[in-house]
């Protein structure tokens, strides 16, 4: 019998446990190369098929002898279990290609991550995303800006996605902090966040928004990481907005990969005598998106997410948006200034708890709902 029938446990009620570890295992033993991961999952598409391959087999499907003999390893298998382990005591959730959680819009990129490590909130990477990137040393023009317009966009039920990098990444999940919800992509695992300066901003997100990261938890932030994760984030998003970047800056990178998964690029203008305003400025002579407020990223994105944005404009009359029989009975149950909790509310209702964290996620995208620390909700509309 194979050591992988030993070792794994049997599946749970928390999920297909022998997937995710198959997962894990495929990702400890190939997660430097990402081509390589794809060809594994086109020959196997459930990844515990190729652990359970002979080596032979394995090098007829393309893979070479040394990554061959480490994908049929018994230390392989012992390092995934004891890493999901470790990942459970902790809290956190894990995200495969394999479930149906996995973001959707993530799933369409070229080289998707095979696993997505969660500290937090994973369901809110299925709403509605815009990326927020800039220089790790802006002026406090562009920090200003940055706040300012993840704040902005995140009232109105926009997930504002970023690095946790210092400068605008930081601004920019600070703000949509004060606004509504965030989404962080490390470079590093879960387990080592980076930067340290940031590890207060780290814990904030993840008792609001999440931290995701595809390296294995341990996983030290080298440099090569940092544009690997890039794609990530724009990969998660509608559209991408550079906030102050040098000619040559991992805002680009970013930029780059927005381009070539088809998501809209904006830029903030900045000082045509600034070093650091010369990225996203040349973005814009590249034809980017000229970004001043949250109106004009808002006429970027999809429709009918467009129009219920530009409905909420100041001074316009903000209608209510399109809400579901189960929606709108569940926004009848909640106040503007007495939060219910989700015992409270599961008691008043016929639902389960994962329809009704998924009815009140909806609500929080569509801007009706807010949820406040203790997962508690108010109603906004």
């Amino acid at each position: 019998m194979s050591l992988f029938r030993k070792t794994v446990p049997p599946a749970s009620p928390a999920g297909p446990l022998p997937s995710k570890v198959a997962f894990l295992a495929l990702n400890l033993a190939l997660g430097d190369r990402l081509a390589l991961i794809k060809k594994v999952l086109a020959r196997f598409p459930q990844p515990a098929d190729a652990l359970l391959a002979g080596e032979a087999e394995l090098i007829a499907a393309g893979i070479d002898p040394e990554k061959a003999a480490l994908l049929t390893s018994e230390e392989l298998l012992t390092l995934a279990n004891k890493e999901f382990d470790r990942l459970m005591e902790k809290g956190y959730s894990l995200l495969t290609l394999a479930d149906v959680e996995y973001p959707s819009l993530l799933r369409e990129i070229f080289d998707p991550p095979c696993v997505l490590y969660c500290a937090g909130r994973p369901d809110i990477l299925e709403g509605p995303a815009v990326a927020l990137v800039g220089s790790r040393h802006p002026t406090p023009y562009g920090r200003a800006m940055a706040e300012r317009l993840a704040r902005d966009l995140a009232e109105r039920g926009i997930v504002i996605v970023s690095g946790l990098a210092i400068g605008i990444d930081a601004a920019g999940h600070q703000g949509a902090l004060e606004g509504g919800l965030t989404a962080a992509v490390l470079g590093s695992g879960l387990a080592v966040p980076y930067p340290r300066s940031n590890r207060k901003l780290f814990d904030r997100i993840v008792g609001s928004g999440v931290v995701v990261s595809e390296f294995p938890l341990e996983t030290e932030p080298f440099a090569a990481n940092f544009p690997r994760r890039n794609r990530i984030i724009s990969g998660l998003s509608r559209a991408l907005i550079v906030v102050e970047a040098a000619e040559k800056s991992g805002s680009l990178i970013s930029a780059a990969f927005a381009l070539e998964q088809n998501r809209e690029v904006m830029a903030v203008p900045g000082n045509v005598t600034s070093e650091v305003s010369r990225g996203a400025n040349g973005l814009i002579k590249a034809g980017a998106k000229l970004v001043e407020s949250w109106v004009d990223v808002a006429q970027e994105l999809p429709s009918p997410l467009r129009e219920t944005l530009l409905a909420r404009r100041e001074g316009a009359p903000v209608p209510l948006p399109l809400l579901s029989d189960g929606e709108a009975a569940v926004r009848g149950l909640l106040s503007a200034d007495a939060p219910a909790a989700v015992d409270e509310l599961l008691e008043r209702t016929d639902l389960s708890v994962s329809e009704l964290l998924t009815v009140l996620l909806s609500l929080e995208i569509k801007g009706v709902a807010a949820q406040i620390p203790g997962k508690r909700f108010l109603r906004r509309l």
